[in-house]
């Protein structure tokens, strides 16, 4: 455990905004230090990535910030999952004293995000898998879906279960972008149009806009200020792959050792865990994760989500803000793992506050099953 505290939590506006990236970043980073009752010039430490080549300079120059510590490791949707385990590694070792996270796109305005991808041409994805013609990222999660489905002989039923359970947290959720649409069922996920098989459109993430920022500085420090601090209990971290063809094995993630980091460090295990945030691009992404996090065993997910398990009022609370299929999705997730995760432990979630809840996880994943990330963070006792 750390002496680390996340003092602060806020989004930027979400769903279609019309806004540039850097207004996105500055809602986001606003609202988290008022979240937590500080200011702009009471930060030294800046971690963020997505605005730019040089992306921390940029926000930290907008913001008018003089940051003594910055982080933009750039590793996709697990990178801010990351910068928590550097951002409490700095604080107590004095380099900083707080720090912000932040995150934002407008790729849904902008409409920047396509299938096609952008796979650089020095690279050996575009010499031996450009050619074929792989939707981006789509195909490859596919790919990992068939491939799981077949070594272990699970349904496409298990994978519609995810996106079922996401749905209906987003129903209790005002903020977010599926509130007040039909609850999903199986069949609309089975029977939604078919973009890679296995996949439909109903397994994939949503394209959006928004982002959202931290606040984290010592425990003794938060103590003192305007929320009930929310403790960093443990981290750890993976990164296995670029290419799909370099995978050894499609159905095993990063998550089997970011996740043994983590709760080795947190000094807690699995069964400890009251509520979950795990990155969905995709259904699979969901069951690999939980297989590979140790909620249960290879092959064993599709039978741990069945039946409104991770669903509101279910034994295990995943993505109660309604993931990245339901809620938002403004091109890398994490971040927004790391605020549902905080609301949850503070007691702030309304209609989708799971009781009692004191461990929450936040994992992250980047890229193509490459990269990982998982944070455990806890009420401060």
């Amino acid at each position: 455990m750390t002496g680390v505290a996340i003092a602060g939590a806020a989004e930027s506006d979400l769903g279609i905004t019309g806004e540039s990236v850097l207004t996105l970043q500055a809602q986001a980073v606003t609202r988290a230090l008022a979240d937590a009752g500080l200011v702009l010039s009471d930060v030294d430490g800046l971690a963020t990535c997505g605005v730019s080549r040089f992306s921390a300079t940029q926000v930290a120059d907008y913001l008018g910030l003089r940051p003594v510590w910055t982080e933009s490791t750039f590793a996709g949707g697990c990178a801010f999952e990351m910068y928590v385990a550097r951002a409490a590694q700095a604080i107590e070792a004095g380099q900083c004293r707080t720090v912000v996270i932040s995150y934002a796109s407008n790729q849904r305005s902008a409409r920047s995000r396509s299938l096609a991808g952008v796979v650089e041409e020095h690279t050996p994805e575009a010499l031996f898998e450009a050619p074929y013609g792989p939707l981006y990222p789509f195909s490859y999660y596919a790919m990992a879906a068939q491939r799981y489905m077949h070594v272990f002989g699970v349904k496409r039923e298990a994978l519609a279960e995810v996106a079922v359970a996401a749905r209906d947290w987003a129903l209790l959720n005002p903020k977010a972008y599926r509130y007040g649409t039909a609850p999903l069922t199986v069949r609309d996920v089975l029977s939604a149009p078919m973009v890679s098989s296995p996949l439909t459109t109903a397994d994939a993430c949503l394209v959006t806009d928004g982002g959202g920022a931290v606040v984290l500085t010592s425990l003794e420090r938060a103590r003192d200020l305007r929320r009930a601090p929310v403790r960093v209990l443990g981290y750890g971290e993976c990164v296995t792959n670029t290419s799909m063809a370099a995978a050894d094995d499609l159905t095993v993630t990063g998550a089997v050792h970011s996740g043994a980091a983590a709760f080795a460090r947190a000094g807690l295990v699995p069964g400890d865990v009251d509520v979950a945030q795990i990155y969905d691009s995709f259904t699979i992404t969901v069951l690999l994760t939980l297989e590979g996090l140790g909620f249960c065993g290879a092959g064993e997910a599709g039978d741990f989500v069945a039946g409104g398990r991770t669903g509101p009022g279910g034994a295990f609370p995943v993505n109660t803000s309604g993931g990245g299929l339901s809620y938002n999705h403004p091109g890398q997730y994490g971040l927004l793992l790391l605020v549902e995760a905080v609301r949850q432990l503070r007691g702030e979630c309304g209609d989708r506050q799971v009781p009692g809840a004191e461990v929450a996880l936040a994992h992250g994943t980047g890229g193509i099953l490459s990269a990982h990330a998982t944070v455990l963070l806890g009420v401060d006792r």
